[in-house]
């Protein structure tokens, strides 16, 4: 039977690859005939060879849950070189996708990341790598023609040009540009639940009142590159962030970029849903958020490229912290981790220092930090040592540590120094 569903497949290795992910596990040999004696096989194979049959089968193979989550993905557009699993989840938590309850306890985040996986194990996503904080990914154009098959036409991609075939009932849409044509077709239309802009130099206004004021089924909304979801990121022109900011309750994503040199009062501080914080290229910064309630519930903390960033609370009581994945990079004022990480001790995972140049020392309480697995120092040329205890991080599987002249000197193997404090980790490198 596998060498009869072979030959159906043209010996194509996508089709065979992606088809026996889906067989692999099952050892019913009523399954194996269903694949093999299916209709599918004898549909017109609509200029794809003997591919497309395959992948639909493959496709009806899914669980309900996963083929929800890659009709999401007829979004995308066709010949990307990359994707990225943080947005591609965000979209998946907005439309109501993934479910916790099935789960235990975990987050909506975590269960995403699961069904991204599951996908990419079955062979829908490749060339997949993982960067600690997300997977970058891309499709096959076929499995791409799939996606778009199984979507109905409820998703379109266009340009200002094509915007004259956009159907009523059409719910997900991508632009590589907004303008006048664009915002006139968007008149016609009250299903869509998507709307992403690629380029948005030219965005005019009644395009977003559009978006904003008819689309009540409006979930995700993507200027530049959610409603769970905000992002800033790069807005190096944003004067201040929207006042309020706590009204936006649910809120578990932000990534900002502003001129502000401070926080205002009943801001990001109190947003206690939020789960991932990106603080970038934040150039006038001086300080964190005054109010701390958002700091309970984050799971995840990017602070990058604040020259004037001083990341020391005053009068801050240390307090538990779920937090998991920590990067800072670009703040000099930066000496030494603050006092109030000590509250992440028990969650910690992923630890990146980089490119801050007056950092001198990692503190000796660090090392109680039990669920670190990947410790990363990058270009922080004052950084002289390690802490003494370094060995009871025994779930430390990776340290990596880059021009960092006199530190990667003393971390060598044989060479005495701090090689002992690390010499239980299964992969140290300075590359």
């Amino acid at each position: 039977m596998g060498k009869d569903i072979v030959r159906k497949c043209g010996r194509v290795p996508l089709a065979v690859k992606t088809l026996g992910s889906q067989l692999y596990s099952k050892t019913d040999e009523r399954e194996w005939k269903l694949i093999r004696d299916s209709a599918i096989w004898k549909l017109e194979r609509e200029g794809a060879g003997h591919i497309l049959p395959a992948l639909r089968l493959s496709y009806n193979q899914l669980p309900t849950h996963l083929k929800q989550c890659l009709a999401c993905c007829s979004i995308l557009p066709k010949n990307y070189i990359e994707f990225n699993s943080r947005v591609l989840i965000n979209d998946w938590m907005a439309h109501g996708i993934l479910e916790s309850r099935e789960h235990g306890d975990m987050e909506l985040e975590d269960v995403g990341e699961l069904y991204f996986k599951e996908l990419w194990q079955r062979s829908f996503f490749q060339n997949v790598k993982y960067y600690y904080f997300f997977y970058e990914f891309d499709m096959h154009d076929l499995i791409h023609d799939l996606v778009q098959s199984v979507a109905q036409g409820q998703s379109l991609i266009v340009d200002s040009a094509g915007t004259k075939g956009i159907s009523e009932n059409v719910r997900h849409l991508l632009f590589f540009e907004s303008g006048q044509n664009v915002s006139t077709a968007l008149q016609k239309l009250n299903k869509v639940r998507t709307v992403a802009v690629e380029r948005c130099e030219n965005i005019d206004e009644s395009f977003l009142s559009t978006c904003i004021s008819r689309f009540k089924y409006l979930r995700v909304l993507r200027l530049f590159n959610c409603l769970q979801s905000l992002n800033f990121y790069k807005c190096v022109n944003l004067e201040e962030l929207p006042r309020n900011m706590r009204k936006l309750i649910s809120l578990r994503w932000l990534e900002l970029t502003t001129k502000q040199s401070s926080f205002p009062e009943n801001g990001v501080g109190c947003l206690t849903s939020l789960r991932y914080l990106s603080i970038w290229k934040c150039s006038n910064l001086t300080c964190l958020p005054r109010d701390t309630s958002f700091l309970a519930s984050l799971h995840t903390l990017i602070i990058g490229n604040c020259e004037q960033l001083d990341l020391v609370m005053e009068n801050y009581q240390v307090i538990p912290l779920r937090l998991q994945k920590l990067w800072i990079q670009g703040v000099p004022r930066m000496t030494i981790l603050p006092e109030w990480f000590q509250g992440a001790t028990n969650t910690l995972q992923v630890l990146f220092i980089r490119d801050c140049g007056n950092f001198e020392a990692l503190p000796e309480w660090l090392t109680s930090f039990t669920s670190l697995r990947i410790l990363g120092l990058r270009s922080c040329p004052k950084l002289l040592s390690l802490p003494e205890e370094m060995h009871r991080l025994t779930a430390l599987t990776q340290v990596t540590i880059i021009n960092c002249p006199e530190l990667e000197r003393r971390c060598q193997r044989n060479t005495g120094g701090d090689w002992p404090k690390i010499s239980h980790v299964p992969n140290v490198s300075f590359e």
